[in-house]
């Protein structure tokens, strides 16, 4: 009989997400990667299976070997090697792509992989000889367009016409969303508990629409001739995401390790990263995500389960026009601008979010999964259950 080595990814798994400085102040990103890490080993154990290696996206942490460092604090066993990824927002998606490939190709059999961030415990560094802050890498060289994300997504809005009102209504739907389901406890089987913290602090029921309306704008392009010109801007902190802390991981495997483990499991139908203009890095997610949909023979129709990382509303919403998805696909449980973008880690919670909604559901549709990275790339997965 032939064993079926199509990569599935069960045991998915993340922590809170905490808003910097908040509950997982004292958190470096190890001590947030480990217990994820070590709750899933447990529950893949029974198959008796080695883990192979561990692979760990991360975009501010101090370096080194992160994903190692992690292993170990999990418990793993020193045998146990890990690597780290840094494709910036979309590395925890990265991560699993990786330990996917790997699966696949016969190298692995058991994989953990997946993403973490702190932003509240990420080095501060300096230019050499200059003592200026390092804010973050330059996305694109010099002579291209470099913008952050946040003037970046002015920009797209403004390109796309997606106005003020339709940011706020959805950034007020992601809350309510997200505190919904929270408060309900649907993410409660999903989320691993460090140090008493079990429950994700940002999102707010009464953040709605006339409360969003009250936000100034937070970015102009830098060529606004007065306050007034720019006041027209539409981006702002209520309709954009927050910094914070968290991490997420599952087990890649195989489809007959799945079936031996009992477990529920979403078998990886395609995967993509893509790359573009970098002056409009919020359109990443659709470039990938049409890739994704091409490799796998499948139209937007096809898809019942959507997450795009809510880095702004102006980027996902872009998105979503340009993809032509049904937007009651799309974040079902609200996103991160309710609940916070843990950057490294966001593409990870992603597919922990598909695995959570796409089990609670009779809606047999394939999931998708997509992120838009600074410097103008995109990297997306589609997802389906496995019978």
């Amino acid at each position: 009989m032939t064993r079926d080595q199509a990569p599935v990814i069960v045991a998915a798994r993340r922590t809170a997400i905490g808003t910097a400085g908040r509950g997982f102040a004292g958190h470096t990103v190890d001590a947030l990667a480990a217990p994820v890490l070590a709750a899933v080993a447990a529950e893949v154990a029974p198959a008796g299976v080695a883990v192979h290696d561990v692979v760990v996206g991360n975009c501010m942490g101090p370096g080194g070997a992160l994903a190692r460092v992690a292993a170990l604090r999990a418990g793993l066993g020193a045998h146990v090697p890990g690597v780290t990824v840094d494709r910036q927002c979309g590395s925890g998606l990265d991560a699993v792509i990786q330990a996917a490939s790997r699966v696949r190709a016969g190298d692995a059999g058991l994989v953990l992989a997946g993403g973490a961030e702190s932003a509240s415990t990420a080095p501060h560094r300096v230019w050499p000889g200059t003592g200026e802050r390092y804010a973050r890498a330059p996305f694109a060289p010099a002579g291209l367009p470099d913008p952050d994300m946040g003037p970046a997504a002015e920009h797209l809005a403004q390109v796309r016409g997606i106005t003020r009102e339709r940011q706020d209504a959805w950034a007020a739907r992601s809350h309510a969303r997200a505190a919904a389901a929270r408060d309900a406890g649907r993410f409660d089987a999903e989320v691993v508990a460090i140090d008493g913290v079990a429950r994700d602090d940002r999102p707010r029921a009464s953040m709605d629409v006339a409360m969003l309306a009250r936000f100034a704008p937070a970015f102009d392009l830098g060529r606004a001739a007065s306050a007034r010109e720019a006041a027209i801007g539409t981006v702002t902190a209520g309709n954009s995401c927050g910094f914070s802390d968290g991490a997420a991981a599952m087990a890649v495997t195989t489809a007959d390790l799945a079936r031996d483990l009992d477990l529920p499991a979403l078998r990886i139908r395609a995967t993509a990263v893509a790359a573009g203009d970098p002056a409009l890095p919020g359109l990443g997610a659709a470039w990938a995500g049409r890739r994704a949909l091409e490799r796998a023979g499948m139209t937007a129709a096809d898809l019942g389960f959507v997450e795009i990382t809510e880095a702004f509303a102006a980027q996902v919403l872009a998105v979503s026009d340009e993809l032509r998805l049904d937007e009651e696909t799309l974040s079902g449980d609200g996103g991160a601008i309710a609940l916070g973008h843990p950057w490294g880690a966001s593409g990870a919670i992603l597919l922990v979010r598909l695995a959570a909604r796409m089990a609670a559901d009779d809606d047999a549709r394939a999931g998708l999964a997509a992120c838009s990275i600074g410097g103008g790339q995109g990297v997306a997965m589609i997802v389906e259950r496995v019978a």
